[in-house]
């Protein structure tokens, strides 16, 4: 469904370049739900804007559906850490949003509105304004938004960071429920590590400086909502931990090595 070929992200820069990827790889099959976990700075964010056809990249190619990704697809949808609503139209408007621009009809766009705030216990706040809405609510809204479009690859880029720990869990419960009736292919950007165990059938880990796939680790498991109280959740949490550790000391070291020969030149 998605796939990432020998990928290079360059950020022209006033002093210098910035480069997020290079040589990315990554294939994610068609159902699949995938958690993307790693330092800042290590390019997850720019692989799903590559992945939305926002961004091109440098080098190599993204194909969404076998198909490469020149221009923003209408069955892709973006959630981002900040909601992205407006908030001088009410939930029911910034729930239909992304149909009234693809020129759906008005009596579908109502149809299919009404549905995705019913699925994330919206409908009855149809009239309010996101200001008068929780964090929490105003994130389910930024779902059923997406929701409406009937998509077929979901990317969320840390949407639930902002929120309080238990609330957080309650909306991962629903992005986990959404999946499995929906099976749309899903692909999170989080720094949270159960997060990624509790929602990611696969754990991809990534390097900095420049982003590339450090380690891909399975969690088949995952898929209940009981799986946080597992002891296969604790394993697999220590092992993802325990990855990123890892990566860590690399950059770590590369950034020693730099200093070194960078006091050596002087």
């Amino acid at each position: 469904m998605l796939e990432y070929h020998k990928v290079d992200m360059v950020y022209k820069g006033s002093a210098a370049d910035v480069t997020a990827l290079a040589g990315f790889e990554l294939s994610v099959e068609k159902g699949e739900s995938i958690a993307l976990i790693g330092a800042s700075g290590c390019g997850k964010s720019t692989a799903l804007l590559l992945a939305t056809g926002l961004l091109q990249p440098t080098a190599g190619k993204v194909l969404v559906a076998g198909a490469k990704v020149q221009k923003p697809r209408f069955e892709t949808a973006l959630i981002l850490q900040d909601y992205g609503l407006l908030p001088w139209k009410t939930v029911y408007q910034n729930a239909e949003l992304g149909l009234k621009i693809r020129n759906f009809p008005k009596k579908q766009r109502g149809l299919r509105a009404d549905s995705a705030l019913t699925q994330v216990g919206l409908l009855d706040f149809a009239k309010a304004y996101p200001s008068e809405l929780s964090g929490g609510m105003r994130q389910r809204l930024a779902l059923a938004r997406a929701l409406a479009l009937d998509v077929d690859l979901l990317l969320m880029d840390e949407p639930l960071s902002s929120l309080d720990a238990l609330l957080r869990e309650t909306l991962q419960d629903t992005l986990l429920g959404l999946w499995r009736e929906r099976r749309y292919t899903q692909v999170l950007v989080t720094h949270s590590i159960e997060e990624a165990v509790f929602l990611g059938q696969r754990i991809v880990v990534l390097g900095s400086r420049p982003g590339h796939t450090v380690t891909s680790i399975e969690n088949l498991e995952m898929g209940e909502l009981d799986y946080r109280q597992s002891p296969v959740f604790y394993e697999r949490c220590r092992e993802v931990r325990s990855a990123l550790t890892s990566a860590l000391r690399i950059i770590q070291a590369k950034d020693a090595t730099a200093h070194i020969v960078s006091d050596g030149s002087r």
